[in-house]
C-alpha cells in the first residue's frame, strides 16, 4: 500500500503510513480477538468495559454511574441504558449511595465478577499470543513508544 501511494503521489511523504496504517490494521485484528474473548464468556465488548471498570475499582467493586461514564468514555444516557441492561442480566446491582441520598452506586454481582474474570483471563491468553513475536524487552519498548504517541490525544 505504501509503495503504491508513493508511486502514485511521489510528491507526498507517505512514511507515516508505515507505522500508523499498521497500527490501524493491528487494532482491527485485536478488536476481533477481544470480541471473541468476551463472547466466550457471554459478554459484549461494552459489557466487559463496564464490568471491568467495576472490578478494577476494588472491593466492594462499586462506582457511581458518572464515574462509570468517565471510565468507559460514554454519555450518562448511554451509561444508564447499559446499567439497566446489565442489571436485568443480574451482572450488576444498584443501591443507594450512603454518602449522597440522591445518588446511587452500581455494584458488581458475584455473577458479574465471574464473567469479567473469565473474560479477562481469556483476553490475556489471546493478547500474549499476539505479542509472542516480540521479545519481552521489545514489547516494553513498544509499550513506551505507544504511550508517547497516545499522550497528546489523551491529555
Amino acid at each position: 500500500m505504501v509503495a503504491a501511494w508513493h508511486r502514485e503521489r511521489p510528491d507526498l511523504d507517505v512514511s507515516p503510513l508505515l507505522v500508523l496504517s499498521r497500527i490501524s490494521r493491528l487494532a482491527h485484528h485485536l478488536d476481533r480477538a477481544r470480541g471473541a474473548a468476551f463472547a466466550a464468556s457471554g459478554l459484549e465488548t461494552w459489557e466487559f468495559d463496564v464490568l471491568a471498570a467495576l472490578r478494577r475499582a476494588g472491593a466492594p467493586h462499586e462506582l457511581s454511574p458518572s464515574a462509570l461514564s468517565a471510565q468507559t468514555l460514554v454519555t450518562s444516557g448511554t451509561m444508564t441504558n447499559r446499567i439497566d441492561r446489565l442489571a436485568a442480566r443480574e451482572l450488576v446491582e444498584r443501591h443507594p449511595d450512603p454518602a449522597d441520598r440522591r445518588g446511587v452506586l452500581v455494584r458488581l454481582t458475584d455473577a458479574g465478577a465471574q464473567r469479567v474474570d473469565a473474560a479477562m483471563a481469556d483476553l490475556l491468553v489471546r493478547e500474549r499470543a499476539a505479542l509472542a513475536p516480540l521479545a519481552p524487552a521489545a514489547a516494553q519498548v513498544l509499550a513506551e513508544q505507544l504511550r508517547a504517541l497516545l499522550a497528546p490525544f489523551e491529555d
